[in-house]
């Protein structure tokens, strides 16, 4: 059998020029992609699970194609990957002219600017005006694991705390800082040790103002570690996976001038939040903090397999010759995608898009929830929105509205994603190269689809 179906239909370009119109000419799957994901049950693990069923064939601007020509509304940029858009013409271009000239010698055997390049644009936008260094890996889960490692290096120190709700990866080390147990963590274990968890900032169900909520985890680091024993605290600023959880105003200021007091490594894990996800580069800077070490990968390089450590020169030359690094780290074609990327995210106006993206969801959002009890709380920043979907009477948590809601809409040819701890959170994470007209078009479906519910 040929690797890929030759006589399939011709597929169509992606990228900004493809027609921005939701188009279901199918029932989902329809039959090319139900016998695609049929071939995926033989040959691929069923722990590799999916979403959306369909099988992707072309995508750009807010729409994703399928293999029968169903175009689906794109209200999850392959989570926070896409955020550019898919098929850039700038990161296209780029990622062609660097696989004509070479696709890989591994940065460590033979260097090559654009690694270097990255880095410098790294240090030059993260927040902190401090000198910086960066080290390029390939996923936000192997960024994670470098980042503790640094900062046990350069502390002499083991222990590290993470917070509830939080998500760092699917690696043995991220699965131990990660919060959730189904799917991420249950039957993987035993996890990495001196591993340990304080309690969020989670203003729509502790009530707490910042300060109250960072003295409470302080207490609890203080007395269940102590700041002697600690090498970092590692937060994401806003949480992805956990439910987009924004924390108190106070909340990561507190927390953070507690680890300079006390010698500890202050970590941002910012793969989901960073590069004008949020109305801003990085959501540190919506909170006023200047993390220490900051993690980045999804949107940094446009769709290519990227991510970064960055932080405090001082910090990430801890390590010794040779303890950082990896074969892929920093591809030549994924760093040529960065660059491209961090050129469209400079020039083309996509923060100032995120943050009006922001507004259109936020506002439609409210004006449901002032009509639905059933939307507990809507919350985030730029294009990183979330409903949190409750019982109205005893708001509890409800996962099965959550679910069928996202179903319902997924049926009428929308891309969405639901998260949460509780399993009751929709997420909107457009792809910023959206229209108004097409985000408009898929809140409509899923209003319809809540109501329905």
């Amino acid at each position: 059998m040929a690797l890929l179906d030759t006589d399939a239909p011709a597929l169509p370009l992606g990228g900004p020029g493809l027609p921005q119109e939701r188009r279901l000419i199918t029932d989902l799957p329809g039959p090319r992609s139900a016998e695609i994901l049929a071939r995926k049950a033989d040959a691929v693990p069923a722990g590799v699970g999916h979403t959306v069923p369909v099988a992707a064939v072309a995508a750009g601007g807010g729409i994703v194609v399928d293999a029968d020509g169903n175009s689906l509304i794109d209200l999850g940029s392959g989570i926070a990957v896409t955020t550019v858009g898919n098929a850039h013409p700038k990161i296209a271009a780029a990622v062609a002219a660097q696989a004509a000239q070479f696709t890989h010698t591994c940065f460590m055997i033979s260097p090559y600017e654009s690694y270097i390049a990255v880095a410098e644009a790294l240090n030059r936008l993260t927040p902190g005006d401090f000198a910086k260094k960066s080290a390029l890996f390939n996923s936000g889960a192997e960024a994670v694991e470098n980042a503790i490692k640094i900062a046990r290096k350069h502390t002499g120190r083991q222990a590290v705390v993470a917070f509830d709700h939080g998500y760092h990866g699917r690696t043995n080390l991220t699965m131990a800082l990660t919060a959730k147990s189904m799917p991420y963590k249950s039957g993987f274990g035993p996890f990495a040790p001196e591993v340990y968890r304080a309690p969020m900032s989670y203003p729509f169900r502790d009530g707490l103002a910042g300060s109250e909520a960072a003295a409470r985890a302080i207490l609890q680091i203080e007395k269940q570690i102590g700041a002697d024993n600690l090498a970092a605290i590692i937060i994401e600023p806003i949480q992805g996976e956990g439910g987009f959880v924004v924390p108190a105003d106070g909340f990561l200021p507190a927390l953070s001038e507690w680890c300079t007091a006390n010698g500890v490594v202050f970590i941002a894990d910012e793969v989901q939040t960073g590069f004008a996800r949020t109305g801003h580069m990085f959501a540190s800077e919506i909170f006023g903090v200047e993390p220490d070490l900051i993690t980045t990968a999804k949107g940094i390089a446009g769709g290519l397999p990227l991510a970064a450590v960055t932080g405090r020169a001082e910090v990430m030359d801890a390590s010794h010759a040779g303890g950082l690094g990896g074969t892929y780290g920093g591809n030549p074609i994924a760093c040529a995608a960065a660059l491209a990327a961090i050129d469209v995210f400079e020039n083309d106006g996509v923060i100032e898009r995120a943050q009006q993206i922001g507004r259109l969801l936020s506002d439609r959002l409210r004006a449901m929830q002032a009509a639905d009890p059933r939307i507990g709380d809507v919350r985030g920043h730029g294009a990183m929105i979330a409903a949190e979907f409750v019982d109205p009477q005893t708001n509890a948590p409800d996962a099965a509205l959550t679910a069928a809601v996202a179903k319902a809409a997924i049926a009428q040819g929308v891309i969405v994603l639901t998260c949460g701890t509780y399993g009751n959170v929709i997420r909107f994470l457009p792809p910023l190269s959206i229209g108004d007209e097409l985000l408009n078009e898929g809140i409509d479906i899923i209003a319809a689809a809540l109501a329905a519910s």
